[in-house]
């Protein structure tokens, strides 16, 4: 297989996860048990996903000159992925994130971003070559606005398609979700995105909805155990998610982003691309970690075969 080009621009972050009982209320202590340091951040967890799913990748993002920032970016090199458009910073930490998940796999995190908010869209520019020849440009907003707003518009002007994951949670000017082509929020993000309740089926729907109405090309709404729900031109498509018995839903949609932009930067349909990514989130969800819990090509593929969907290898590719 000739391995498809990815380019993620993005944050990268070092996790520090503590496993609780349960979460914590406001004001509460919860004593914890097992603590992990792990490679994160969201546009480091989706690189990785993309990478181990099967593309070749190339990482644009700013991470600080200090013992985090090496080991994220030792980690990005032993995943195989292009770190020339890294850029470390001398001023700024790198970004951290405090997790905490609970018996259930659900999970409470806080992030000092660091040097991600140094990532600026001047160090986008300086990537172009690489934005030009990519089949998919794969963007979140753990960086400034500014940054994800230029990474959309180059992509757009040279015709390459963007996948844009709005998370954090945050409102969105409506003139940047209309350059992407696909949108993947979660029910959280999708209520900041629209105003609208997206707790129910039907609210995620309605959610969904607003925004294909408002010129969003494809709306991918990941909703943990009831599975994707897609609103594009032809209307509205639930896709469900495999029973698995969830240990850790940290990185849950990154992986689920990255594995589509594969999919997608292979030509496959959009069913068989959003399969690919679901069977590959839901394997993440069964281990601990983020980029440590990012399934493999081979696992996603075993996943589909088990579970009586086909994805099959393109020769042309």
């Amino acid at each position: 297989m000739n391995r498809r080009s990815i380019i993620v621009v993005g944050s990268a972050n070092t996790d520090l996860v503590i496993r609780v009982p349960r979460l914590p209320r406001p004001g509460e202590t919860v004593t914890g048990g097992e603590f992990r340091i792990v490679a994160g951040g969201k546009g480091a967890n989706q690189a990785v996903a993309a990478s181990r799913a099967g593309a070749r990748v190339a990482f644009i993002a700013c991470i600080g000159r200090d013992h985090f920032g090496d080991a994220a970016v030792a980690g990005l090199r032993r995943e195989k992925i292009n770190t020339r458009y890294v850029v470390r910073d001398r001023r700024t930490p790198s970004g951290v994130a405090l997790i905490m998940v609970d018996a259930r796999g659900e999970n409470l995190i806080s992030v000092a971003r660091g040097s991600n908010d140094a990532l600026l869209p001047r160090h986008v520019d300086a990537a172009l070559p690489a934005i030009r020849s990519a089949r998919c440009l794969l963007v979140q907003l753990e960086i400034p606005l500014a940054t994800v707003r230029r990474a959309v518009e180059l992509a757009a002007r040279h015709h390459v398609p963007v996948v844009l994951n709005p998370a954090p949670a945050q409102p969105v000017p409506l003139a940047l979700l209309r350059q992407a082509t696909f949108l993947t929020p979660n029910e959280h993000e999708l209520r900041a995105l629209t105003g609208l309740s997206a707790t129910s089926r039907s609210g995620i729907e309605a959610a969904a909805a607003k925004l294909r109405a408002a010129g969003v090309a494809h709306v991918l709404v990941t909703c943990g155990s009831r599975g994707i729900c897609w609103c594009g031109a032809d209307g509205i498509c639930w896709f469900p998610a495999p029973k698995v018995k969830a240990i850790d839903t940290v990185g849950a949609g990154d992986c689920f982003s990255g594995a589509f932009a594969v999919a997608f930067a292979e030509d496959r349909s959009m069913s068989d691309a959003i399969d690919f990514a679901v069977a590959a989130a839901a394997i993440s969800v069964t281990r601990p970690g983020a980029q440590s819990s990012m399934s493999s090509r081979r696992e996603i593929l075993r996943a589909l075969v088990s579970s009586g969907r086909r994805f099959r290898s393109k020769t042309r590719l």
